[in-house]
């Protein structure tokens, strides 16, 4: 039985990848969470942890997933079009955090750090002085900066406001209460009982629960 469910869950996973609407999402998905989501968590392992052995292959992984992701903005557009883009990507992705061959270090040696070390000088002025433009540029524009800050944080604020009051909302739908505070709720609590008629044909009896009204008139009116 385990057999012919393993078997049919593969062809059904064999099958959606195939397909192409289905294909796209989903290999799409695979290569942010294989190429991205990940090696974050790993990452973070190896810097909780204090492995440097760790913290080396994942800064070769960042550095060699870098180097791919500036070639991919320039290429992405044409070769999105062509089939199987992003299944050859995932395999790609893959390859590059294999224990044995791991290939982002292969890359990095091969073809990465003779690159940067052949035009190491001139990258390092181009860095320098676009950090000192940057540098220059907020410290003449810090008004306009603390501005966006403050916009910014007001945004937040806005926000986690309104995911708390949707929160609030969504449970106590879930609960099949009212909101605390709604306009129902305020009704139920602050509406009065509701009095008895002032000119009435018949007996009335009080009790501890309010007025009653009985079906036999009244002795005078006989």
């Amino acid at each position: 039985m385990a057999a012919a469910v393993s078997a049919l869950g593969g062809e059904l996973g064999l099958r959606l990848l195939l397909t192409p609407t289905a294909s796209h999402v989903i290999v799409r998905t695979a290569c942010t969470v294989v190429g991205i989501g990940f090696p974050i968590y790993s990452t973070h392992k190896a810097i909780e942890n204090r492995n440097h052995s760790e913290q080396e292959e994942w800064l070769v992984y960042w550095a060699a997933y870098g180097c791919f992701s500036v070639a991919e903005v320039f290429s992405d557009k044409l070769l999105s079009w062509c089939p199987f883009y992003y299944h050859a990507k995932f395999v790609f992705l893959v390859w590059l955090q294999l224990p044995k061959n791991y290939g982002a270090r292969h890359l990095y040696t091969s073809l990465l750090r003779p690159l940067l070390l052949k035009h190491h000088a001139r990258l390092d002025r181009i860095v320098d002085g676009t950090r000192n433009e940057m540098h220059k540029f907020v410290m003449n524009h810090q008004s306009e900066v603390q501005a966006v800050q403050r916009m910014l944080k007001k945004f937040s604020v806005l926000v986690y406001q309104a995911a708390q009051d949707a929160l609030q909302s969504a449970r106590a739908i879930e609960g099949g209460s009212n909101p605390v505070g709604s306009r129902s709720s305020q009704e139920s609590v602050t509406s009065p009982p509701p009095s008895p008629p002032s000119d009435s044909n018949y007996d009335e009896t009080a009790d501890d629960s309010g007025w009653i009204y009985t079906d036999h008139p009244r002795q005078s009116d006989q």
